[in-house]
């Protein structure tokens, strides 16, 4: 399968599952929040109006699309076209990371256009001590960040120096 098919498929399925939760959540719960590990994970919805963590939620509404439209539009355009353009040199790996990142933008950029904000419903606390909530966007965003982080500074380099030893 071509790479760059690949991480159109991981958007689009990022994307679905991201907006099917969502609108689950908001069904859910729109009226009570529901334990799922008591002390540790629930499930709450909030209304994000800001961006990650709630930056910007307090600003005039122009600067909120303005910054958090045109943020999350170059983000997943610039995603979109470095995979693009390195198609043939990503491994499977990078694609996937690349393709979480994008479908993770494209789930909030959906909700900041559509609604003027995103829904937020998975709540990670320890005890009273609260992660802000997030969603499947947010965490795919993240852990396809990390990912490629740790790939680009720890695997890279341990592949290399296998393939060097070899030599």
């Amino acid at each position: 399968m071509d790479r760059f098919i690949f991480f159109l498929v991981i958007v689009i399925s990022v994307v679905f599952l991201d907006l099917t939760t969502k609108n689950i959540a908001v069904k859910l719960l729109s009226n009570k929040d529901i334990t799922i590990i008591p002390d540790i994970l629930d499930l709450t919805l909030v209304w994000n109006k800001g961006a990650a963590f709630g930056i910007f939620a307090n600003s005039p509404e122009w600067i909120r699309k303005l910054a958090l439209l045109g943020a999350s539009s170059i983000a997943v355009l610039a995603t979109a076209v470095y995979a693009f353009s390195k198609r043939k040199e990503l491994s499977n790996l990078e694609t996937i990371f690349l393709g979480l990142i994008a479908g993770g933008a494209v789930g909030n950029l959906y909700d900041r256009f559509i609604l003027g904000k995103v829904r937020d419903f998975i709540d990670f606390h320890i005890l009273n001590y609260h992660w802000p909530a997030f969603n499947i966007a947010d965490a795919s965003i993240t852990i396809g960040i990390a990912g490629f982080i740790f790939n680009e500074l720890y695997l890279k380099k341990r592949l290399k120096n296998k393939q060097d030893d070899k030599i």
